[in-house]
């Protein structure tokens, strides 16, 4: 059995409202076991010896099919979920928001990483990680900056969800 962290995208913001009981339930009806959410933010911890890919189009077909939105998900291990948060690369203090943004694919990372090269590194500190980019706005601001600005795009929406390590380390908690 492996056990697997589902992050899944704009879930209880943008309209998509989704219980936690709810969400266990389409897991559990698909069989896989040990089903569990953290927080109320599209969290959902469980056990499957299934492959990933197998998995995240299983998973995504059915919240698609009982909540009628176009569901979107990572798959990840909870070691995966470890390895993001030791690797962090800046300082976590009370004044920033340390946050990991998860992407679909490289093309998204590099996209969004040439978007921040120009970024002042104070304001808006980007860093790129293992598929996925590091994030460190002051406090307050992750919605205001030029980086909040852009990850914000439309065209971001699709391919990109963002977790706060703090959300992180209560998932593998």
């Amino acid at each position: 059995m492996s056990d697997w962290v589902a992050l899944l995208r704009g879930v209880n913001v943008g309209g998509i409202t989704i219980r936690s009981a709810d969400l266990v339930d389409v897991f559990r009806g698909l069989g896989l076991t040990n089903v569990r959410t953290v927080l109320a933010s599209g969290n959902v911890l469980f056990d499957s010896a299934n492959p990933e890919t197998e998995l995240k189009a299983r998973i995504e077909s059915a919240l698609e099919e009982r909540f009628g939105y176009d569901a979107w998900i990572l798959l990840r291990t909870p070691a995966e979920i470890g390895r993001v948060i030791d690797e962090f690369p800046f300082e976590i203090t009370p004044d920033r928001q340390p946050y990991a943004i998860f992407c679909l694919d490289g093309a998204t990372r590099e996209e969004l990483l040439a978007d921040a090269a120009s970024l002042d590194a104070t304001t808006d500190p980007v860093a790129g990680g293992s598929g996925l980019i590091y994030w460190s706005p002051a406090a307050g601001s992750s919605t205001d900056t030029t980086f909040a600005r852009a990850i914000a795009r439309k065209s971001y929406r699709a391919r990109t969800t963002n977790r706060n390590l703090r959300t992180l380390q209560k998932i593998i908690a």
